[in-house]
């Protein structure tokens, strides 16, 4: 067994469910607690479209917790995949690129730490957000059905975040790129959907505490 395979299935342990469930419960607390200023400004009716990496890991704490009761959602389970996988690309890809516009080149970022300490720990808890949404894809129950609805709230999302700019608030050297931020999250939605529809015919229909 190769170590992904070894890890797809400590995933389906119970002890490692529980420890990421509370793993992500804390990290969805704290990403709740960090969008806090975005969130006092924004207009009430927009609020559903700003936190989006906690909205993503806050469900795929459901997911998790379900797994412990045996029990699955595939819409829960969509959505969760879809959006923990896309954001957590997002988020790296957004603090590097801030990262590089502000001083274009690796010596200089090296020199003047660009990227500071608490956007570290952002970028190794969004990779593994990335990672954990493909750990468990093997046992997601959801289908094509599932993910169109899916596609549709995440494609609206989009266009509030780049048509209204309630997307999180990145690095100032990124304002005038905003438009190109704008494809490539447009990007990720395409490539994400893609990624877990190839998933759907390949499971091996586990059950997760097997």
């Amino acid at each position: 067994m190769n170590i992904w395979g070894w890890l797809e299935t400590l995933a389906g342990q119970r002890r490692m469910i529980v420890l990421l469930l509370v793993i992500n419960v804390l990290g969805t607390i704290y990403g709740y607690y960090w969008y806090r200023n975005q969130l006092a400004q924004t207009p009430l009716h927009f609020l559903p479209f700003v936190p989006d990496s906690p909205t993503a890991s806050l469900f795929f704490s459901l997911v998790l917790a379900l797994f412990l009761l045996r029990r699955s959602n595939p819409y829960i389970e969509a959505f969760a995949a879809v959006t923990l996988f896309k954001y957590g690309i997002w988020a790296v890809a957004a603090i590097f690129a801030g990262a590089w516009l502000a001083e274009p080149s690796i010596g200089a970022m090296l020199r003047r730490k660009p990227v500071p300490p608490a956007n570290w720990m952002l970028v190794f808890s969004h990779t593994g957000m990335a990672l954990e949404a493909l750990l468990f894809a093997r046992y997601y129950s959801f289908h094509y059905r599932h993910l169109f609805v899916i596609a549709m709230w995440v494609f609206v999302n989009d266009f509030m975040d780049y048509v209204f700019l309630l997307h999180p608030w990145v690095h100032p050297a990124l304002y005038p790129f905003i438009p190109q931020l704008g494809f490539f999250t447009l990007f990720l939605t395409v490539f994400s959907l893609t990624v877990f529809a190839l998933t759907v015919d390949k499971r091996h229909k586990l059950v997760p505490l097997s």
